[in-house]
């Protein structure tokens, strides 16, 4: 808002030349800045001249009044506009027992206003409307001048005393909920989502943290305390100045990341877009990273594909030591893998690959086989259970005594599972008060899986492949039976979950070994056996690529250990000896034409 004055001390001068009256308008200006006057001159036939000079006087009063021009005689103002208004009047009623004038746009000046809090309108700082449906507001050279002006430069406060523009020492602003609306249960048009997209805000936000040295600038109501306390000791921190400003633009980096991901998707949809950002917040400092000298965080994927998509990241913590960096990747690999099963089951992992893996109609038989399959290895491991744990199983999780020796009490690091009731979580509590309890929801298919390389990522879909969505072919003389196939696809699904080279062998939809991340097969091969030991008798064997060997390899190890079916990819130019080896040995072998590498 321009302050009037008319020359000669709030005088109004009047001419008389050729019938025209000349009014002598005069910018109040900041004393603190420039002790110059600006002047607007503007003729007005004389015929008016006594009337106007009493209309004159009464206007240059009602703009002395007003609270728009504080900012032109030094009072400190801010700039409100907000669409989460939480803890708004609170922030307000701080700033003006500070001396603030505070300028506000639409709905925040409405919500300001009912709060009892004077307020001047962003229109009679531009003396423009808001137009084009709201579109318009703050775009006006008023709000951007009086914020990015350098308080330090004669210059730039030279050509706010021409304009008769008054500065921002402060800027509040929260942008629409463009993230809350496309993410919503219901559907959103896309008319709608454009409308939604801000514009003003980020540019006073960007513009306020630009010049963080002399504004201040906020975008999250958590920070209101700190600003007010920091406001009341007159501080000159800069360095709580730049992190308001690493945060407004943090702010509208991850707004912008959220229209560009939902606009992409609108108008191609493919995953694999030319440039792709993501935006992640930060969830918990960790203790430390994979060992003791790292240092690690954990992030949450604020993508809009990864809202309601389930995932670990999501997973609630009921009881329990905070997640470790090792906790969550073990955790996901257990979550992963007893989410993929249909049945009851229970899945142990121990360093991401699952060491037992159990489906059966009575959950608590499948958890006892599960940890059967490698009780060493179960022992301080992650226990995942695809359904809700109930006060039986709870009970059965808390006093299960370890298969070695009978006496030894099951100790585990986490427990997952989709749901818990009441008296289950209260018994697992019990166990042990460092047991992480999580409650998980199941990962979503077709999520876009992104992993780091030094300097870049690489980017694939989801292996979402179960064995419902493939064809076992039978290529050799012996056909499976109906039990031997189950048991393929059984062993097969574990199969996917477990490090390359990898090897699983299943029997009852029951694991019976496993053999991970060997250099070769053929390694993988002999520790899954061992694993099996006399179990291993015509159980199934699934092997995550195929076999470059058969004859004095892996192929016929497996046929003379007395496996009964081999369910592999194939796709080697040896095939033919992988078939004529099952072939002498009475096996059935299936090709399922898909690999699963997991590195």
């Amino acid at each position: 808002m321009l302050g009037f004055a008319a020359t000669a001390g709030n005088s109004v001068n009047t001419a008389f030349t050729n019938g025209v009256c000349t009014l002598q308008f005069v910018k109040a200006h900041r004393a603190a800045y420039s002790p110059r006057k600006a002047s607007i001159l503007y003729r007005i036939p004389s015929v008016f001249c006594g009337n106007m000079v009493s209309l004159v006087k009464a206007m240059s009063a009602a703009v002395e009044a007003s609270p728009a021009t504080a900012s032109l005689k030094g009072n400190k103002q801010a700039l409100i506009s907000v669409s989460d208004k939480q803890d708004l009047s609170l922030l307000a009623n701080g700033l003006q027992e500070l001396g603030y004038t505070i300028v506000s746009t639409g709905g925040t000046a409405t919500a300001l206003e009912k709060a009892g809090v004077a307020v001047t309108k962003v229109e009679q700082v531009t003396k423009f409307p808001e137009m084009l449906d709201g579109r318009v507001k703050t775009l006006h050279p008023s709000v951007h001048g009086g914020i990015l002006a350098r308080r330090d430069m004669q210059n730039h406060m030279d050509a706010l005393d021409k304009h008769g523009i008054g500065t921002f020492d402060l800027v509040v602003v929260n942008l629409y909920p463009f993230y809350e609306k496309v993410t919503s249960s219901g559907e959103i048009t896309f008319e709608d989502g454009i409308e939604n997209i801000d514009i003003g805000g980020p540019a006073m936000i960007r513009a306020a943290a630009k010049n963080h040295k002399d504004v201040l600038v906020v975008v999250d109501a958590k920070d209101y305390p700190d600003l007010l306390d920091f406001l009341k000791g007159n501080q000159s921190d800069t360095h709580f100045r730049r992190k308001l400003a690493w945060k407004a633009f943090e702010h509208v980096a991850s707004y912008d990341s959220a229209v560009s991901e939902w606009l992409w998707h609108q108008t191609v949809g493919d995953k694999f877009p030319p440039s792709l950002t993501k935006s992640l917040s930060d969830k918990r400092s960790l203790r430390y990273g994979e060992n003791p000298h790292q240092k690690a965080a954990f992030y949450v994927d604020k993508s809009l594909s990864e809202v309601n998509a389930g995932g670990i990241a999501t997973a609630v913590q009921h009881h329990g030591k905070e997640m470790s960096y090792n906790n969550y990747l073990d955790a996901d690999a257990a979550w992963n893998c007893v989410s993929e099963f249909p049945k009851p089951t229970c899945v142990v992992v121990k360093h991401t690959n699952p060491c037992g893996v159990a489906s059966r109609d009575d959950i608590l038989e499948a958890y006892r086989l599960a940890v059967k399959g490698d009780p060493v290895s179960a022992f301080g491991g992650i226990v995942a259970f695809n359904v809700e744990v109930d006060e039986t199983l709870a009970k059965e999780i808390r006093e299960f005594r370890s298969p070695t020796d009978g006496e030894t009490r099951m100790f585990y690091e986490i427990v997952v599972a989709p749901k818990y009731s009441k008296k289950g979580l209260e018994i697992l509590r019990g166990k042990s008060k460092t047991l992480r309890i999580l409650e998980a929801t199941k990962n979503e298919k077709g999520k876009l899986s992104l992993r780091q390389v030094g300097g870049g990522w690489l980017a694939q879909d989801s292996d979402d492949l179960t064995p419902e969505d493939i064809d076992f072919k039978a290529v050799s003389k012996k056909a499976p039976t109906e039990d031997n196939l189950s048991d393929a696809k059984f062993a097969w699904l574990c199969c996917k979950h477990v490090k390359s080279n990898a090897i699983v062998i299943a029997k009852n939809n029951c694991m019976l070994g496993m053999g991970s991340g060997q250099p070769n097969r053929l390694e993988s091969l002999r520790i899954a056996s061992k694993k099996s030991g006399d179990e291993i008798k015509g159980a199934a064997l699934a092997s995550d690529a195929f076999f470059p060997f058969a004859w004095n390899d892996a192929v016929e190890e497996a046929c003379q250990s007395g496996i009964s079916v081999i369910a592999e990819p194939g796709g080697s130019m040896r095939d033919p000896d992988a078939i004529d080896c099952c072939d002498k040995y009475g096996v059935s072998l299936l090709f399922t034409n898909v690999r699963h590498f997991r590195h």
